[in-house]
């Protein structure tokens, strides 16, 4: 495979990746993207110094080709001009000399049909560096527009992580505030107080009791000592 072959490859392999899959199967798109705007941005500039070299040999070649129909225009003229000078040198009868004339004549159409000949050998090569040329150049408007296309992703994956982050911090705060509600702490403590304040009911209920059965005790205590009394009464 030739060397334009595999940057004609190359740049269409890397034109036609599929972005959304490689997102997909990566663990962070966000790096993976970072690495993929790096890669493309170095194969660009590496396509675009053999794109370069490529048009460089092109216009080399383009100028050759020029030069020799040029030079095949120029050596038709000399030959045309040595064919008039012999014609005119016969006519006159020096025959020797229109001799050498129409041999001179002959070495210009020599030359001319050889430049010729390296003209036309030159224009398949010319036309097949013109189209190599033209897919490099198309390879490579995509490879630009697709870095666009990853530099835009990138910019928007990395806006959607900062705001989901947002997002998250704020779900955790409303989660401790909801854990270390204070307002639970204090139904705890009231629970306490409430239980506390039954105690202190209760213990003065019983306080109450057995202070009644003291007096009821002490009632029925004067009762008997009445009932003695009387009892003596009657009997004196």
């Amino acid at each position: 495979m030739s060397s334009r072959q595999t940057i004609v490859g190359r740049v269409t392999q890397l034109a036609k990746a599929n972005i959304n899959a490689l997102l997909d199967q990566a663990e962070d798109p966000q790096r993976t993207l970072d690495q993929l705007i790096r890669d493309y941005a170095n194969n660009i500039a590496e396509a675009e110094e053999a794109v370069a070299a490529t048009i460089g040999n092109l216009r080399l070649m383009e100028q050759d080709h020029r030069e020799d129909v040029d030079t095949a225009k120029e050596w038709g003229v000399k030959a045309l001009a040595a064919s008039r000078k012999a014609d005119a040198l016969r006519a006159g009868g020096q025959t020797a000399e229109a001799d050498r004339f129409d041999d001179l004549a002959k070495v210009a159409l020599g030359r001319q049909l050889q430049s010729e000949k390296e003209a036309k050998t030159a224009e398949p090569t010319i036309a097949a560096q013109t189209e190599v040329v033209q897919k490099l150049r198309t390879g490579l408007d995509r490879m630009k527009a697709k870095l666009g296309e990853l530099r835009t992703k990138r910019d928007e994956l990395v806006a959607r992580a900062g705001s989901a982050r947002a997002q998250n911090r704020m779900t955790d705060a409303v989660r401790s505030v909801d854990v270390l509600d204070p307002t639970s702490e204090l139904s705890r403590f009231e629970d306490k107080v409430r239980r506390e304040e039954a105690r202190a009911l209760g213990g003065q209920e019983l306080a109450a009791s057995s202070l009644d059965a003291q007096f009821e005790q002490l009632e029925a205590l004067g009762d008997s000592a009445e009932i003695e009394a009387r009892l003596a009464a009657l009997k004196g």
